[in-house]
């Protein structure tokens, strides 16, 4: 790739995950960090690291100038904004290319176009994506029409943020008596996570599963789809356990996801990796469109597993110029793959984060059949200020048993102590008798976590 020099606008295992694919590929790469951040894995990981600020994000790893700044100085070409912080931000985008750099994601204008879930939507309709029925944008203190527009969409409904994502904030309404409260606590959580407080109403689907189709986009119109995944266990609304492909759906529905995927990517002539999201009603087995993410994915290593793809090298080779474009007929899956997040929290207190010290930390063997992404190692401290994700380990199975089999050896063996962890919950989720015969939707994690704590 000749001379290239990539700033890594991220942290932990994300930013370690990232210099990885950089490394194979003979990239150069620059960490930054704050305070709380000095000694991290990934700053030792980096051939080069910029202090950017204190240890909460906003002084740090949100802050544009300091970032820019740290690429001037370290005569980066190019900045990889990994996922959360600033990676769906279209002014960040927009303010990386106007320093005459290379923004390795998505144009701006269509980080802002799905970043707006209203407009998002809009787009998807017109691009013939079936959409899940929904209301208009409310902006803060303009809640006319909020109650004729739940009873529109039937109750019960989400609330959610329009310029957000990754579940933050999102509230569910069974009741007309309920929903005033639920939309102005929304708009709060969305004010500070997002700096917007606009929301909209969302028809809720009982017996839901979370299904998203992997693009990757060539900037002309054209693309490919990366196959499938189910990310259905999720507590609060996030994620802890993902699988590609998504077991039990049928193969009409899994067309149309495809091709629901890709039209999106030539409607927009989309760059790069991207996800596109649907909600599976499994009863009715019908999917509607939820919304697309801009950026690589926590879960992309569940695709890359089945695929042999490395997404991020996609990324980068795309972003320099050298990417050989794949035909989607080339693309193959083989067997199944499943990844867990193991968080520092403790699900009997509501997955309250459990910062702390890593005084042991003993991986499993990694194999073929076994990943391990993570940004801490022994000794290290899980901090307050930054998500409590620890690590993620992805197995791969020539079938789905004998992926679910690997990943539950491989938690028994992980030796962690010093803090509180989800490892015991994420086994008992892999052994669960409905997540074993794939009868998985959104409920699937809470109703394992009563089994857990009432036991």
């Amino acid at each position: 790739m000749g001379n290239r020099k990539v700033l890594i606008a991220n942290r932990g295992e994300i930013a370690c995950r990232i210099m990885h694919s950089c490394r194979q590929l003979g990239v150069s790469t620059v960490a930054v960090f704050s305070e709380a951040d000095r000694e991290a894995m990934h700053v030792q990981l980096a051939d080069e690291a910029v202090f950017v600020g204190a240890a909460p994000a906003r002084e740090s790893y949100l802050r544009v100038d300091a970032i820019l700044d740290a690429a001037r100085r370290t005569g980066a070409n190019a900045v990889h904004p990994g996922y959360g912080f600033l990676s769906e931000n279209a002014d960040f985008a927009a303010a990386v290319q106007d320093a005459g750099l290379i923004w390795i994601g998505p144009a701006p204008a269509c980080i802002a176009a799905m970043g707006d879930k209203e407009r998002a939507r809009q787009i998807a309709d017109a691009a013939g994506v079936p959409v899940l029925p929904g209301s208009r944008r409310f902006e803060p203190h303009d809640l006319d029409g909020l109650e004729e527009e739940a009873r529109r969409l039937e109750y019960p409904l989400l609330v959610k943020a329009a310029a957000g994502g990754g579940g933050i904030g999102m509230r569910r309404v069974d009741r007309e008596s309920d929903l005033h409260q639920a939309v102005q606590a929304t708009q709060s959580m969305a004010a500070k996570a997002f700096g917007d407080g606009s929301v909209y109403l969302e028809h809720y689907v009982s017996s839901a599963r979370h299904v998203e189709v992997q693009v990757f986009g060539y900037g002309d119109g054209s693309g490919v789809h990366l196959f499938d995944r189910d990310c259905s266990v999720q507590r609060r609304f996030q994620k802890v356990v993902e699988e590609a492909p998504a077991p039990g759906i049928p193969g009409e529905v899994r067309d149309v996801l495809y091709r629901s995927a890709l039209s999106l990517v030539r409607a927009q002539k989309y760059s790069g990796a991207g996800t596109v999201e649907f909600v599976f009603d499994r009863h009715r087995e019908r999917a509607w469109f939820l919304e697309m993410n801009t950026r690589i994915q926590v879960e992309h290593p569940v695709t890359e597993l089945i695929t042999g793809i490395d997404l991020v090298g996609w990324q980068l080779e795309q972003a320099f110029g050298s990417l050989q474009r794949v035909p989607q007929e080339a693309i193959r899956a083989s067997g199944h793959a499943v990844e867990c997040r193991l968080y520092a929290e403790r699900p009997e207190k509501g997955f309250l984060p459990s910062p702390g010290p890593l005084e042991e930390l003993r991986w499993p063997e990694e194999s073929d059949g076994l990943r391990i992404d993570t940004g801490v190692r022994e000794g290290d401290r899980v901090t307050p200020y930054y998500d409590p994700m620890i690590a993620k380990l992805a197995a791969w199975g020539v079938d789905r048993s004998a992926a679910i089999h690997r990943l539950e050896r491989a938690l028994a063996e992980l030796k962690l102590s010093g803090l509180r962890t989800n490892a015991e919950f994420l086994r008992r989720v892999l052994g669960d008798d409905d997540f074993l015969q794939s009868r998985v939707d959104t409920g699937l994690a809470m109703a394992v976590l009563e089994r857990y704590v009432t036991r």
